[in-house]
């Protein structure tokens, strides 16, 4: 009977456990028009509300957080940690998402600066298996540390980054990102313009708690 409980209380415990600390950050520089953040805003919102992916969250326990990034100093913690156990966990977090008032504008694009500052974050975050940063951008660095530089610290701390390339005005992001940006266990997923960040941020998202990678 002992042996019974305890395998029930480590299921139990098991149940609780979280499988990933998602850090979603969005690109909110010079490049970002007003419409154009409506739909990361929302493109998020909708993501983690889509059957799949909400199973998938709800039955890893994944904790997520939202970060709003720019320049040099530039970066904010818009949504803080928290931990995605159920249906109404997921409704809350879509709702504050779709109405999070934009952090900057008018800045320039750093995601060296970005990375180093979602890493930070994590020292706040709930212990999970994996650690994870999403970060989505439409340009180039015109400020900032090295994303390269950023990238191996990542790894050095166990932290994997996956990006979404947004490809605006013939601009080859992806291969930026590619290069410098993601680490070696992570991947990109191309939006083909900033309408197409709806569907490419669901995918990143499903493609993440679903631990499949490569």
């Amino acid at each position: 009977m002992r042996g019974l409980v305890a395998a029930v209380i480590l299921t139990a415990s098991q149940a609780q456990a979280c499988d990933t600390a998602l850090m979603l950050t969005i690109d909110v520089s010079n490049s970002i028009d007003p419409v154009e953040y409506k739909l990361q805003t929302d493109g998020m919102a909708n993501a983690v509300l889509d059957a799949e992916v909400s199973e998938a969250l709800i039955q890893g326990q994944v904790a997520v957080a939202v970060i709003q990034w720019s320049g040099v100093d530039r970066q904010e913690l818009s949504i803080p940690w928290r931990q995605l156990r159920s249906v109404t966990d997921i409704q809350a977090f879509a709702v504050d998402a779709r109405t999070m008032p934009r952090a900057f504008v008018q800045s320039d694009t750093a995601p060296g600066n970005a990375i180093m500052f979602a890493l930070d974050q994590f020292e706040d975050a709930p212990k999970c298996d994996r650690q994870v940063i999403d970060i989505s951008g439409d340009g180039t660095p015109n400020a900032g540390s090295d994303t390269r530089l950023a990238s191996r610290e990542a790894e050095r701390r166990g932290v994997t980054i996956n990006g979404i390339a947004i490809e605006s005005m013939g601009v080859a992001i992806t291969t930026f990102f590619t290069r410098s940006v993601i680490t070696r266990d992570g991947f990109v997923i191309t939006a083909r313009r900033h309408r197409d960040y709806p569907r490419a941020i669901r995918e990143k998202i499903l493609r993440e708690v679903s631990r499949i990678f490569g």
